[in-house]
């Protein structure tokens, strides 16, 4: 029989245990690209790795940054500039690491007689608002010297669009042409309504850089910080040196058979996954929003005080990951 004060220090021990379970619980934001792949499976690696990770997925990039604000989410995958412009209105978050870079191919309409950025001049394009694509893709309007606008009046016509929805624009002809994320992207090549203009690297950002971020205070708790960092360069390593586990997880668990072994290897051939991140990279990409008004960004955040790559190193350095 056990007495009142053997029940109350049980009860008391479980307490303890569940706070200690839910302390070592990491809340995921994610989006549904292939490049995405080895931070979704960061929560099947979770429990070797000594935490928890409850994985939410995303429309775009942008929308998770709300999620972080209201507590809702502790670490996240974005482009670099939903990022810097989540930084700019304040969300408390530090970018950590890199997960992967590319990812974006410009695609005009199959039969359409755009084979170049200068043939946009007249054309309706369309784009996610707030995602690499529309940085990227305005980068090489301007090296063009043409001019755009959601509204008419410029000479391109930018149509805002989910990254869902541009592929079936595409293909009914309602515009022009993309700049798409992967594995979309090569979906609308390798169904044949798309035809490759160009992948969008030879402006100053160069290969877009997709950007793992932390809370402010996910950073502080150092030892709970350290597990997960430490756990995604084990999962990143893990994909890159075994593809074939990361193609079957992406396309079985992610995208539920939805796209094919050749869709993935297009897609993962123009979006590697990667760890690297720089200092240097986040500034050029911030400067480039401001130029070109993506973001909207009241006060740019300066990229040396909220790219924090300590935890990055020294995982990197345990892992023998150079």
């Amino acid at each position: 029989m056990k007495t009142p004060f053997r029940c109350l220090c049980l009860a008391l021990a479980l307490v303890a245990a569940h706070a200690c379970a839910d302390d070592d619980t990491i809340r995921l934001g994610n989006l549904k690209f292939a490049h995405y792949g080895a931070i979704s499976y960061l929560k099947e690696l979770a429990p070797k790795c000594g935490i928890k990770v409850e994985e939410r997925m995303f429309a775009k990039g942008l929308d998770i940054m709300p999620a972080i604000t209201a507590g809702e989410i502790d670490v996240a995958a974005s482009a670099a500039d939903a990022a810097i412009a989540g930084r700019a209105s304040g969300v408390p978050i530090y970018a950590v690491a890199g997960f992967a870079k590319g990812g974006a191919r410009i695609v005009a309409a199959q039969g359409s007689n755009i084979k170049k950025m200068a043939d946009f001049k007249g054309k309706k394009v369309g784009v996610a608002r707030g995602g690499a694509q529309e940085l990227l893709l305005l980068a090489e309007l301007a090296k063009v010297n043409l001019t755009w606008s959601d509204k008419p009046g410029k000479d391109v016509l930018i149509v805002y669009l989910p990254f869902a929805d541009l592929n079936q624009a595409l293909m009914q002809k309602q515009i022009d042409a993309m700049a798409q994320s992967e594995p979309q992207a090569s979906q609308a090549l390798n169904k044949g309504f798309g035809t490759e203009v160009l992948k969008p690297y030879d402006t100053p950002m160069g290969e877009p850089v997709r950007t793992l971020v932390m809370t402010e205070k996910l950073y502080n708790n150092h030892a709970l910080a350290q597990k997960l960092m430490r756990c995604f360069v084990q999962s990143t390593k893990l994909f890159i040196d075994d593809p074939k586990l990361a193609e079957n997880y992406v396309r079985t668990s992610m995208f539920k058979g939805q796209i094919t072994s050749d869709d993935y290897q297009d897609a993962i051939g123009n979006s590697p996954y990667s760890y690297d991140l720089t200092i240097e990279h986040i500034q050029t990409t911030t400067d480039l929003m401001v130029k070109y008004g993506v973001g909207r960004m009241a006060k740019p955040p300066v990229a040396k005080d909220w790219v924090k790559l300590d935890l990055l190193n020294d995982a990197r350095k345990a892992a023998g990951v150079q």
